[in-house]
C-alpha cells in the first residue's frame, strides 16, 4: 500500500493494518519528522512537492524491489506533502515480515531508496528565507550499499 497525501497519518492504525497476519512475526515501522535544524541553520517548516503519478510509480517501484529481496508479508509507505510544521509526520515506512531480519533490511533499504529515488522536492523555510534542499551525498552513499 502506497500512498501520497497531504493529511496526516495515525501510527497505530497503519500498525494494525500491517499485524493483521498471524504469519506475521516481526513488524518494523519508521516515521520521518520535520526537525528545527538542518545544515546547521534553524528550520522552521518545510514544503514538500511531487509529481503526481510519477512519485507513486517511483514508490511502487521502491516497494517491489524490496518484496523481491525479501519475503515480506506487507508493506506500507506514505509519504506527505504539501506545508509541513514542526513536528509534524513527514514519512511512514511499514514492513511485516515472519522474522525481524527481513523486515528490519527492507524497512531500512526502502528509507535508503526513497531518499535517492523518490522524485519529492523540498523546500525548508529558514530565518534567512526559504530554499530549496538538494539530496544529500551522505543519502547516496547509504542507498549505494543495497
Amino acid at each position: 500500500m502506497i500512498r501520497v497525501q497531504t493529511g496526516d497519518f495515525c501510527l497505530a492504525t497503519e500498525y494494525d493494518a500491517l499485524s493483521r497476519s498471524h504469519q506475521t512475526g516481526a513488524v518494523v515501522t519508521f516515521v520521518g519528522k520535520v526537525r528545527d535544524m538542518n545544515q546547521g541553520d534553524a528550520v522552521s517548516g518545510m514544503t514538500l512537492e511531487h509529481y503526481p503519478g510519477m512519485t507513486e510509480h517511483a514508490l511502487e517501484n521502491i516497494v517491489a524491489e524490496a518484496k523481491s529481496r525479501w519475503p515480506l508479508l506487507e508493506c506500507r509507505v506514505i509519504h506527505r506533502v504539501g506545508a509541513l510544521e514542526l513536528g509534524d509526520q513527514i514519512v511512514f515506512v511499514g514492513v511485516a515480515s515472519a522474522h525481524r531480519e527481513a523486515a528490519f533490511a527492507a524497512c531500512h533499504f526502502i528509507m535508503d531508496y526513497l531518499k535517492t529515488r523518490a522524485p519529492f522536492w523540498k523546500k525548508e523555510r529558514t530565518s534567512e528565507g526559504e530554499r530549496w534542499v538538494d539530496a544529500k551525498d551522505s543519502d547516496t552513499e547509504a542507498a549505494k550499499k543495497w
